[in-house]
Order: C-alpha cells, then sequence, then structure tokens
C-alpha cells in the first residue's frame, strides 16, 4: 500500500525532473490566451468566453503542481479557481453579485502573485539557459503587468474617478481595459486614452512603470551570471551531455618535448629541442 501511495509522487517528480522548462513556455501561452484573446473576446459581449477563461486557469493550475510541491501555493491556486468558478455560476445563474469583482480581482491577484512566485524560482535556479527560461521570464512580466491590473480595480472600486476612461462597475469589458492599462503603463506607452487621475492611482502607475523599466536590465544582467556561472560548472556539462575539459585531454594536445620535460624534475626548466640548422 505505501509503494501504490508513493507511486503518484514519484510520477510528479519525474514529469517536475523532465518537463519542467517546457512548462513555463506552456503558461505563457495559457497567460497570453488569457489576456490578449480571451478577455477582448468577452469584452465584445461573448459571454462563453469567460468559461474558456475558467478552462485555462485550470491548465495553469495543473502546469503549476507539476512545477511546484509546495502546499501553500497548490491551495492558494486551487482557492482562486473555486472563486472563478463561482463568480461564473452567480453571472449565469442569478441577478448581479455586487461583489463578483472584488472577488475576482482578488483571486486574480493572488494567482498572479503565487505563480509568479513558482515562475521565477524555475527561471532563475541553476543550471543551463534555455529558450523556455527565457519564455518564463517573458511569463513574469506579463504576471506583474496582470498583478497591477488587479491592483487597479481595487483603486477603482475604493475611489470613484480615479481613473479616466474606464468604469469601474460590472461590465464585460473591464478585465480587458485594465490589462490595457496595465500593459501600456508598464511599458511606458502611455498613449492617454486611459489616464489615472488620483494620486494614489497615479503614484501605482509610477510603481508600474519604473517596474517595468528595471525589469529588462535587470534580468538581462542576472540571464548573463548565470550562464557565466553554468559555463563554469561541472555539472552542467553532465546536463548538456558533455565532458569537462580535463588534464588527460590538455595533456593530448601538449608537446611531446614538454611532455618528457615534465616527467624529469631534475631537468630544470624545460627548453625546446633545438632544429639543426643546413
Amino acid at each position: 500500500m505505501p509503494k501504490v501511495a508513493l507511486a503518484p509522487l514519484s510520477e510528479i517528480r519525474r514529469l517536475r525532473r523532465k518537463y519542467t522548462d517546457r512548462l513555463l513556455t506552456l503558461l505563457a501561452i495559457l497567460l497570453a490566451l488569457e489576456m490578449f484573446v480571451i478577455a477582448p473576446l468577452h469584452a465584445m459581449g461573448i459571454f462563453a468566453f469567460q468559461g474558456f477563461a475558467i478552462i485555462a486557469l485550470l491548465g495553469i493550475i495543473g502546469g503549476m503542481i507539476v512545477i511546484s510541491d509546495h502546499p501553500a501555493a497548490l491551495a492558494v491556486m486551487a482557492a482562486c479557481f473555486v472563486a472563478n468558478v463561482v463568480v461564473f455560476v452567480v453571472r449565469l445563474l442569478y441577478p448581479p453579485w455586487p461583489y463578483s469583482i472584488h472577488l475576482l480581482a482578488a483571486a486574480w491577484l493572488a494567482i498572479a502573485v503565487t505563480l509568479g512566485a513558482v515562475v521565477a524560482q524555475a527561471v532563475f535556479r541553476g543550471g543551463r539557459v534555455t529558450y523556455h527560461r527565457i519564455v518564463g521570464a517573458i511569463l513574469l512580466y506579463l504576471l506583474i503587468a496582470l498583478a497591477f491590473g488587479t491592483l487597479f480595480i481595487f483603486v477603482g472600486l475604493m475611489i470613484p474617478g480615479a481613473f479616466k476612461g474606464v468604469t469601474f462597475d460590472e461590465d464585460s469589458g473591464l478585465a480587458s481595459a485594465v490589462f490595457y492599462l496595465s500593459l501600456v503603463t508598464l511599458t511606458s506607452t502611455g498613449y492617454g486614452d486611459l489616464v489615472p487621475v488620483h494620486p494614489i492611482a497615479r503614484s501605482l502607475c509610477n510603481i508600474e512603470s519604473i517596474v517595468g523599466q528595471l525589469y529588462p536590465a535587470t534580468l538581462l544582467a542576472r540571464r548573463r551570471r548565470m550562464a557565466a556561472t553554468s559555463a563554469e560548472d561541472p555539472a552542467s556539462f553532465e546536463r548538456m551531455g558533455r565532458t569537462q575539459p580535463s588534464a588527460s585531454n590538455d595533456s593530448a594536445s601538449t608537446p611531446a618535448w614538454r611532455t618528457r620535460a615534465r616527467a624529469c624534475p631534475g631537468s630544470g626548466s624545460p627548453r625546446r629541442p633545438r632544429t639543426e640548422s643546413a
């Protein structure tokens, strides 16, 4: 019985070792679909796409289970999934609930923070820098935008008129609007159609714009340091299926006259043999 119980755990650990980097790319694709495809289509009034958002969230949770086995992270993601399902059912069967936006914003803020911690640990751990880890760094950038977008919702709900150009009520286009506002702030684009007017809203936008400028520079410096460390680490050669250069390999390229001189310690400093002139 204990062996049967431990079998799923060992299988998850095997999948974690093999597919962690690839799952970073899958999670990035799912979150990009959530922000750039599902949210705009839901804003157009197609309510069914909120169900697709729940399906994408279920895929994100499944990928995180393989990447991380931390019980607190799994509990938070499960609670957020339940919150999304509850809001979906309430909107489908009952009159509008005034606190559905609060619940969804809190759930997605928890998702952004929890998933961001898991992804950061997977991206910046030791080892070779791969394509999937670079995509994971992009995923972390999108999670920053998601977290600030949910904070914008809380500010807009607590302070009416904090943002010009967006209304924080039971609107299907709210998620698409705050994603747009967060991304143009994070990338310092600022088209001017959505503008923070309250001091707290402006301060929050300033913080996000600073993070958006510092993150790429910090990431590039960290990646270069990890690449240099990985090149000097003997274990990295084993992970890449190569062997680290050894003393035997060095001796193979050493001239014969220098090898003979090393074999005779009393011969003094080695001298290269002279060639007789004609």
